[in-house]
């Protein structure tokens, strides 16, 4: 895969590859153009450009590694930590009724992006399958990418979020 090193160190963010998640991560000027909410410890949250639901997040390290045994303790930690901020997000923000999440390492396990490690967030509501995808080939998102920031951003903010309070619930599914 373009993009993947040899090394286990791993490549810096700045130094891409070809891969399209270190481009972004290498862009910090336009962190709101291209859905980062956070940045923190080496790692960095953003909405999925594809999502399979609305406020579809990716959690992942800054630099070019494939899986977790290349990250530091420190990327780690702070990948947990995003976590742990992404699901009450998704909980408290958008009223997620539930959370799918996980990571495909190997093209043969599903990653449509291969050799930079990146978890998988997704708010899960009753009802929100359907046909479309089987029948039409389509997925149907009934909120913009710009939106589901407005309303996660905040929860990523330095200051953090209050959580557990049901009024900071800004969107209902």
């Amino acid at each position: 895969m373009r993009g993947e090193t040899d090394d286990s160190a791993g490549s810096p963010a700045g130094d891409d590859h070809g891969c399209i998640l270190c481009g972004v991560i290498a862009d910090a000027g336009a962190d709101r153009a291209n859905y980062v909410l956070a940045r923190h410890g080496g790692c960095v949250v953003i909405l999925n450009r594809y999502p399979y639901t609305n406020g579809h997040l990716m959690i992942m390290p800054e630099r070019h590694v494939s899986s977790f045994n290349d990250l530091a303790d420190e990327e780690a930690t702070a990948m947990y930590e995003l976590l742990r901020i992404a699901e009450s997000a998704l909980l408290q923000r958008m009223g997620a009724e539930g959370i799918n999440g996980g990571w495909n390492l190997g093209r043969c396990a599903g990653a449509g992006i291969e050799g930079h490690l990146h978890l998988h967030v997704l708010p899960r509501w009753s009802g929100d399958t359907n046909f479309m995808t089987a029948v039409g080939g389509t997925r149907v998102i009934s909120q913009s990418l710009e939106d589901a920031f407005d309303i996660l951003a905040p929860a990523f903010a330095p200051s953090g979020p209050p959580y557990g309070d049901e009024d900071e619930k800004v969107a209902e599914q």
